[in-house]
Order: C-alpha cells, then sequence, then structure tokens
C-alpha cells in the first residue's frame, strides 16, 4: 500500500495543471518586465528602491494575485477533500506578517538607504511559499529561478544602463562665512553635477553654518569622482569640513 496514492502526486502534475502553471509563469514575466521597467526610471535618478526592488515586488504580487483565479488546480485538484476553510485569509495573513518583517531589515542612514532589495526578496521568497502551499510547484520553482536571476543579474544590467549616480555631500564653513546658493550650484555644474531639488538643508551649529545637499551627476561618466571632488573641497574658500558619500535616497 503507498503511502501517498499515485493519483494524488499525478493530480499536481496533470497536462490540465502544467498549462496552468506556464500561464502563471507567463504572468510572473510579464510582472518582472513591467516592474522592471518602472524600476529603471528610479534606478537612473540614483533612487534606492531601484530595478531589483520594483522587480521583485511586482513579480511576487502578480504571483499571490494569480493563483488566486485558479482556485479548482489548488491543491491538486482536491480543494473539496483538504481545504475546511478560505486560504486566501491565510494568504492575507501571510502577507502582513511578511511586510513588517520586510520593513526589519530597511536601514536609513543620512541620505543612504539600504536593505530594500533584501526586503523586496523576502516578499519575494513568501509568494515562493505560497505557490507551494496551494500546489503550484512548477510555477513556485521558475519563480524562484526568476528572482534569483533578479538578484544576481539585474545589478549589473543596472550598471551597464545609462544612470545619474548621486553624491552626498556635507559641507561645514568657517565663522563668518556666508555661502551663497548660486555660487555652489555654479561651481557644480562646472563639474558636472546639478544640486538635488528639495535635498539641501542647512543647520547652524557654534557659529558656523553647515550645509547637507545632494549632488547628482548630469550622466554616469560626465560628472567628476567623489576623490576629485574631494580634492577640490580641501581647497575650497570657507569650508573648514566637508563629508562625502554615495547616496541612494
Amino acid at each position: 500500500m503507498s503511502l501517498i496514492p499515485q493519483e494524488m502526486l499525478a493530480a499536481y502534475w496533470s497536462e490540465s495543471a502544467v498549462t496552468t502553471n506556464v500561464i502563471i509563469f507567463m504572468n510572473l514575466l510579464g510582472a518582472l518586465a513591467l516592474g522592471l521597467i518602472v524600476g529603471y526610471e528610479r534606478s537612473y535618478h540614483g533612487r534606492a528602491a531601484g530595478m531589483r526592488t520594483y522587480g521583485l515586488v511586482c513579480m511576487a504580487s502578480a504571483a499571490i494575485t494569480v493563483i488566486a483565479g485558479y482556485p479548482a488546480f489548488w491543491y491538486g485538484g482536491q480543494v473539496s477533500v483538504i481545504v475546511g476553510a478560505d486560504p486566501t485569509r491565510v494568504i492575507q495573513g501571510i502577507v502582513t506578517g511578511v511586510g513588517f518583517l520586510g520593513a526589519g531589515v530597511i536601514m536609513r542612514e543620512g541620505f543612504n538607504i539600504s536593505g530594500l532589495t533584501t526586503a523586496a526578496s523576502i516578499w519575494a521568497a513568501a509568494a515562493i511559499g505560497v505557490m507551494v502551499g496551494v500546489g503550484f510547484y512548477a510555477a513556485a520553482i521558475l519563480l524562484t529561478l526568476l528572482s534569483a536571476v533578479s538578484m544576481l543579474w539585474v545589478s549589473r544590467l543596472e550598471s551597464w544602463l545609462p544612470s545619474r549616480p548621486a553624491i552626498a555631500i556635507v559641507m561645514q564653513f568657517r565663522e563668518g562665512y556666508k555661502p551663497q546658493l548660486a555660487v555652489l550650484k555654479r561651481v557644480a555644474n562646472e563639474r558636472g553635477y546639478d544640486i538635488a531639488e528639495g535635498s539641501l538643508t542647512i543647520n547652524f551649529k557654534d557659529g558656523k553654518p553647515e550645509w547637507h545637499f545632494v549632488a547628482v551627476a548630469k550622466g554616469k561618466d560626465k560628472g567628476a569622482t567623489m576623490t576629485e571632488l574631494a580634492q577640490e573641497l580641501t581647497a575650497f574658500e570657507g569650508v573648514e569640513n566637508y563629508f562625502l558619500s554615495h547616496a541612494r535616497n
């Protein structure tokens, strides 16, 4: 006597079930492509949530949504036998819980935000688990492969595509010095950068003005390097201290 009836196992890999998994996979592939397109706009402008984050979230959201449209194939078509309650309520609880878990890995330090892709990958892993749980094994395997490819290779695609890298700059001026925004913009423009709108904050401590802002390069290879900027800031009139870092905001 077989521990698990062969008919039940075969139901998960029947022709109709495999066809449904392929249709679901096409939905996932399309969602990934669209998410990458939206994410490229963010990546181009130097934002923390780039192509990988948008692609993973869009694809995982599509996965959880599309399986709700094929209830006849849940659990190998044994819904009436196995399910005693609505599985979508369980999925809703999983999505809510994983959302809090993902938020816990996101960190912000100044203009830099990290952990977004990790949070998105956790979301994708939850979607994979849901698909395995309801019996869409082939689609879950394909979603796993797409997620792994996205995390491994999309970053290389981002580095190849045109972009506008950004640098977070903190400038502390000498006591009594009065910096001018127009002069700052002109100097930045001469070095291939624009001052990001709305990024400027000004502090005044111990009689010394301190400016925080983000400089966005006009193109991938058009702005001065961080080393070159540091050397020039050392000799910049009125600057007493400075701090530079790559900005992902």
